[in-house]
């Protein structure tokens, strides 16, 4: 048998066989599946009716008013808006190309077979890409950021945050580790610096405190500022997740990788980081998820992300009381996007697990 096989995952039904087993592996377990299966029953059934049975699909908010369930014709009333802000109506193909491309940038570093240097080039031309679409310019009319918001922030946020913020972490991350004092002490300072405060505080920072020490005159955009906090912000708990990866690398590894003649560096590159970005995955899509979730913090410094701009939908005086509909359309994209980097995960993970099993195999 190989090792492939021997690590494959098990199916739909063997799934439900082994959870069948563990909710009534004895009469208290029996019990307690059946009153938690009653209770969510309860309470799923209104909320059913309410979102889908006498929901209003279309119409105006009079129409929504009239009825007795959800007004999901808020919802396509004000969904240009919510996903894409303040963005001209007529140049938000523009901010929908610019989405395309950074998530299309994500999928590809999502896949292994696309794991190269050319990656690296390729995130830097998308992301120039992206901004010169928001931005305008060469051609194209100029936006300025002030008008950016919705889902093209929060994905630039989060993309391009954790993107310099892996690399910036994964030097933090050798300086902890490194015999010299000063190096040493400069990483674990900046590391405890920024973990030690919230992210709120290190965007009022960036955004408020940062521009007061620039020359009179120099000016930053605030959009810039924020970009630059939370890749800071993120690079602090990527690193600690990627040095607790490094310390669970026996020291042996690293000793058989300079007996074969690999330098410090290579033997880090292609023996020991490998493995310990294999260790701390779990952590690594943990700190995404969150990162994905904190870029609504970004309206403390006037910026509008997903979740913001879908507030603002719900304060128009024409559409008003329906903020429960604007917040369920916001949670099931948020949802979506957290819920797509778990699986992407543990994807990643027996995909991992399965070469490295196939490897010991053979």
């Amino acid at each position: 048998m190989t090792g492939a096989a021997a690590v494959r995952s098990p199916g739909l039904r063997e799934r439900l066989q082994a959870f069948g087993g563990r909710a009534f592996a004895s009469p208290g377990n029996a019990m307690v599946t059946v009153v938690l299966g009653v209770v969510t029953l309860v309470a799923a059934v209104p909320v059913v009716r309410w979102a889908l049975v006498t929901a209003t699909w279309t119409g105006t908010a009079e129409d929504c008013r009239a009825g007795a369930g959800a007004c999901w014709a808020f919802v396509g009333a004000k969904l240009q808006f919510m996903v894409f802000g303040l963005y001209p109506p007529d140049a938000q193909w523009r901010a929908l190309l610019a989405t395309v491309l950074l998530m299309s940038l994500v999928v590809m570093s999502a896949l292994p077979r696309f794991w190269s240097r050319w990656l690296i080039a390729g995130w830097a031309m998308g992301i120039a890409a992206a901004l010169w679409l928001m931005g305008g310019g060469l051609g194209l009319p100029s936006v300025p950021t002030r008008m950016w918001g919705g889902l093209p922030v929060t994905l630039a946020l989060t993309a391009i945050g954790l993107a310099l913020g892996f690399p910036i972490g994964v030097l933090m991350a050798f300086g902890r580790q490194s015999r010299r004092p000063l190096l040493r002490a400069a990483s674990a300072t900046m590391v405890e610096g920024i973990r030690g405060i919230p992210l709120i505080a290190v965007l009022y920072v960036a955004a408020l405190v940062f521009p007061l020490a620039l020359p009179s005159g120099l000016q930053v955009d605030k959009l810039i500022l924020a970009q630059v906090a939370v890749a800071l912000f993120a690079a602090a708990y990527l690193g600690e997740a990627v040095r607790s990866g490094l310390q669970m690398i026996p020291k042996r590894q690293r000793e058989a990788a300079f007996a074969l003649g690999f330098t410090w560096w290579r033997s880090m590159r292609l023996v020991i980081l490998p493995q310990a970005l294999r260790v701390v995955l779990p952590s690594l899509v943990s700190i995404a998820v969150g990162f994905f979730q904190d870029t609504s913090l970004v309206v403390v410094i006037g910026l509008f992300d997903l979740l913001n701009t879908t507030r603002l939908a719900a304060q128009d005086p024409d559409w008003l009381g329906f903020h429960t509909e604007a917040y369920v359309f916001a949670a099931l994209l948020y949802f979506a996007g957290s819920s797509s980097i778990t699986r992407y995960g543990r994807w990643l993970e027996g995909r991992l697990r399965v070469r490295g099993a196939s490897a010991i195999g053979s």
